[in-house]
């Protein structure tokens, strides 16, 4: 009788364990590059119709409160993939590799059981494009890739040129992927899109869709007043709305009323870089659908920072300013609900955790971002009211001062620290956020604000110190002023 009931125990053992495997969820994690928050019909854009990514939303949650910790491509993606700020992670710049020392999620998934690949931009080493740790497949390629062409390096098998548009080929890949073997483990798929990074280049069904759709330069642009003196300075730069706008403007600096025609065909390129993305959305979606592996899918669409769009006169990111900071985050998964839209404030450092916990995998140790599940599910009270942003000066792109800023719900305060620990030389900027989501009316030369200022420098000290940088120990580069050079034509 025993013996039978240890053979019983051990087949209800083994069942439960199998149960437990099938039901793991898998991982679809979707990014894109410099993608605006608002870059979707389903945030309310009034030109882009994104049907399939909208529909991550409807069926699933939409942060309509996300931001990056830094507005750069590389150490927004380590932050990303470490649930850290670029100062603990080391990734400072567009230029160096993520170190081996800091483990990441899909790693973590992997040491879990699960088959793990990554196929697009990675962006961490420019002129890097062998496979990295924690994925069993990896295909990239060096640098920025092409709209047509790239040369892609599948696998470490070496670089070679595939032959189409860039955001077909990576859903082709991601397709070919899913569709082999797995040996009955989860799978978790990370792809990283080009689209919509300069140099906006749609493919020839979309060229055209927005011509009949005008685009002026922000209002924003025309009113620099109470603002630091370097952001007049970078009107006329690579990064500044009379510049050569990504090579869309091809006589510059061009300031004449009628060169805003440049900066609208730069826009629609941006946007039709996008329908193609949505396209991708919606292919992916389609299979998992009919192989009946989309319920047990947590689909991840988010960027990996903003970008500005003529707001006070700038284009790219890299600042402190809403349209460089704020990025889409969408997550489809049952368990998370149906058609939420999330207020509080949620960071790049969060994904980890996050997908982490929903995995039901060991959380990374030591990281600064928090798992965003329980506050989807209203029962976190405890979660941020403010954070911290931080970047620094790069003698590459020498457009952007160093900046360190803290938001809260409410306020936004951001300083520019010279890099020598000599005071501050460029002004200051106060923003209420409630009254003014637009940055319109900088207040830190307002007496009365005084107090407030104060405050905000002491969360700003608080915050930073949490996160490892105490005070007079965060280095950063000299700044060495606005720059009026282009940048390499290797590195754009």
């Amino acid at each position: 009788m025993k013996k039978h009931f240890f053979v019983l125990a051990l087949l209800f053992c083994s069942l439960t364990w199998l149960r437990a495997s099938e039901t793991k969820p898998n991982v679809l994690f979707i990014l894109c590059d410099d993608i605006r928050w608002n870059a979707m019909s389903c945030a309310g854009h009034p030109a882009l119709k994104t049907p399939n990514i909208d529909r991550l939303a409807s069926e699933g949650v939409r942060f309509a409160n996300t931001f990056c910790t830094t507005s750069l491509c590389s150490p927004s993606r380590a932050s990303i993939l470490t649930g850290l700020y670029a100062h603990t992670h080391g990734v400072r710049d567009n230029f160096t590799e993520l170190p081996l020392q800091n483990p990441h999620w899909p790693q973590r998934l992997q040491e879990s059981g699960y088959d793990t690949a990554y196929m697009g931009k990675w962006h961490m080493g420019e002129d890097n494009d062998a496979p990295r740790a924690g994925f069993n497949f990896f295909a990239t390629h060096r640098g920025q890739g092409k709209y047509f062409d790239t040369e892609w390096n599948l696998n470490g098998a070496g670089a070679k040129v595939i032959p189409g548009y860039y955001t077909n080929i990576v859903t082709d890949m991601a397709l070919d992927w899913l569709k082999t073997e797995h040996s009955g483990k989860p799978w978790a798929l990370c792809v990283g899109h080009k689209a919509p990074h300069s140099f906006y280049t749609p493919e020839e069904k979309y060229a055209h869709t927005f011509d009949s759709v005008r685009v002026s330069y922000p209002d924003t642009a025309f009113h620099l007043e109470d603002k630091p003196a370097w952001m007049r300075e970078r009107l006329y730069t690579w990064h500044g709305i009379y510049g050569p706008l990504f090579e869309w403007r091809k006589k510059f600096p061009d300031d004449r009323r009628e060169a805003v025609k440049d900066f609208e065909n730069m826009v629609h390129g941006y946007w039709g870089t996008i329908l193609s993305v949505d396209d991708s959305v919606g292919r992916l979606l389609k299979y998992l659908e009919e192989t009946k592996q989309l319920e047990n899918t947590i689909i991840v669409f988010m960027g990996d920072n903003g970008l500005l769009e003529g707001e006070h006169g700038m284009v790219d990111k890299r600042t402190a300013h809403e349209a460089s900071l704020r990025i889409p985050l969408l997550v489809r998964y049952p368990r998370l609900g149906k058609g939420k839209v999330v207020q509080p404030q949620a960071l790049t450092v969060d994904v980890a955790p996050s997908l982490l916990e929903l995995c039901g995998v060991k959380p990374l140790e030591n990281i600064h971002g928090k798992s965003w599940v329980k506050m989807v599910g209203g029962r976190d009270p405890s979660w941020r009211k403010a954070w911290f942003y931080e970047y620094n000066y790069e003698k590459q792109f020498p457009y952007t001062p160093n900046v360190r800023a803290v938001r809260t719900d409410d306020w936004k305060y951001i300083h520019y620290p010279h890099g020598d620990n000599s005071p501050d030389r460029h002004m200051a900027e106060l923003y209420d956020l409630q009254k003014d989501p637009e940055e319109r009316h900088n207040l830190i030369s307002d007496a009365s604000k005084a107090t407030l200022v104060g405050q905000l420098k002491g969360d700003l000290e608080r915050l930073m110190r949490e996160s490892g940088v105490e005070a007079g120990a965060d280095k950063m580069p000299v700044d060495r002023g606005i720059g009026k050079d282009l940048p390499d034509a290797k590195i754009r």
